[in-house]
């Protein structure tokens, strides 16, 4: 009688197990020999007044596709190029003010040929990828980043698996060293993803504040200053002076603390002085977690001078996807 797949799952455990962290001991080899090269792949990328072209073929190509989006969307303009296809009329895309990032675990991927000599006829700055010293990517190139001569993860050696994540950690460690030298800051990074989850979590405060928020003033009754936060609809009013800077506010729980008589007292009376508030340029998600600690629902909004400009209500935050 066979076994079936499912009847050693240790085996399977065991097995994923072991990929991970023989892959995990490929990166640590990478750091370790990590060395000038890459601080002059930096600087060469620097230099640069056109785009960092990123090739190769196969699994080596599907990195590239990764690590050429990684460095377009933190400030450094770049590209994929097929290897194949730059064959065939893609060259054209490359052009000496670009620097050429070429990937090939073997450096000696036929299909690269002619990209490789492309940038050698034309003067056009090469880094190369590879795990072979000697090879003729290496060779060629004018920056050499040699990948340590780990296993690859299967028993067999055969598979891109620990090549691949090496090189790929390789482009991250290129794109956040780049990033940082240029003080690439989170507003920079939003423009470039404006869309999903990652792009709500880098909204500004001033994105989803309401303008005009409710306010009255300190010696306003309390029968009207409960219009003005009935007619706003956000549960609370601000209580500001005659310049419009923020003394204190009220809320669902203040009208709870002084239902006895109420309806004689001014907003300065029942007022919390000193509430909690939020610049427009703070991250909306900071004003989130502030309102889930204070367990309030509202935030007012105020200027470098304490002057009240918004409102931010919890469920802003939440219908832009911030949570």
């Amino acid at each position: 009688m066979t076994s079936s797949p499912t009847d050693h799952p240790l085996d399977h455990l065991t097995v994923g197990r072991r990929v991970i962290r023989r892959e995990a001991e490929a990166l640590e080899m990478l750091a370790g020999t990590l060395g000038q090269g890459f601080a002059d792949a930096v600087a060469l990328i620097l230099r640069t007044k056109g785009r960092v072209v990123v090739s190769g073929m196969g699994k080596s190509g599907h990195i590239a596709r990764k690590i050429a989006a990684t460095f377009a969307s933190t400030g450094t303009p770049s590209q994929f190029v097929h290897p194949a296809e730059a064959s065939h009329g893609d060259l054209g895309m490359v052009t000496p003010q670009d620097v050429l990032l070429v990937l090939s675990n073997s450096g000696e991927t036929p299909e690269l040929a002619d990209l490789v000599a492309h940038s050698r006829r034309f003067n056009i700055p090469l880094i190369g990828v590879a795990g072979r010293q000697g090879s003729t990517l290496l060779r060629e190139a004018d920056v050499a980043l040699v990948l340590p001569p780990a296993p690859e993860a299967c028993g067999q050696g055969i598979v891109p698996t620990t090549s691949t994540t090496m090189t790929l950690a390789l482009g991250d460690a290129l794109a956040i060293a780049l990033m940082e030298h240029r003080a690439f800051s989170p507003e920079q990074f939003r423009v470039f993803h404006p869309g999903g989850k990652l792009g709500a979590r880098l909204l500004h405060v001033r994105n989803l504040m309401h303008e005009n928020p409710p306010l009255v003033g300190e010696d306003t009754p309390m029968s009207e200053a409960l219009l003005v936060m009935t007619r706003a609809g956000f549960g609370v009013v601000g209580v500001a002076d005659d310049k419009g800077h923020l003394r204190g506010i009220v809320t669902d729980g203040d009208l709870r603390r002084h239902m006895d008589g109420l309806l004689t007292m001014t907003a300065g009376q029942v007022m919390t002085r000193n509430p909690r508030s939020t610049p427009p340029d703070d991250l909306a998600v900071e004003a989130l977690s502030l309102m889930n600690e204070r367990k309030i629902t509202c935030l007012m909004v105020t200027d470098a001078d304490d002057r009240a400009i918004g409102v931010l209500h919890i469920h802003d935050c939440l219908r832009a996807g911030v949570a």
